[in-house]
């Protein structure tokens, strides 16, 4: 737990240093419809940064779902059609009865 803490505090001063660095420096930016002006640097950079975060989301969660199918699908774990017994009867677990 402190070595999460210590993590938190250096990067938290990383970006306060960068901050005070680019505090002065501004730019413009251009959605080719509309400029906004003298947006300072560190917003700019933490703003790509986030939403290169957020659009990264659905992809860590699409791979966490296909993991753990596959993992269900190992241990035999899928979903059978009711009304159908695969584990009585034959030995090889197929279906071989009369409806």
């Amino acid at each position: 737990m402190p070595w999460r803490l210590v993590k938190f505090i250096v990067i938290f001063a990383v970006f306060l240093l960068f901050i005070g660095l680019n505090i002065r420096n501004k730019c413009d930016i251009s959605f080719g419809f509309i400029t906004i002006t003298d947006v300072p640097v560190f917003l700019t950079a933490f703003s790509s940064f986030f939403f290169g975060m957020v659009c990264a989301f659905p992809f860590i969660f699409g791979f966490r779902a296909r993991k753990k199918a596959k993992t269900m699908r190992k241990e035999g774990k899928r979903d059978q059609k009711p009304g159908r017994d695969f584990t009585m009867g034959q030995g090889d677990g197929s279906y071989y009865g009369i409806d």
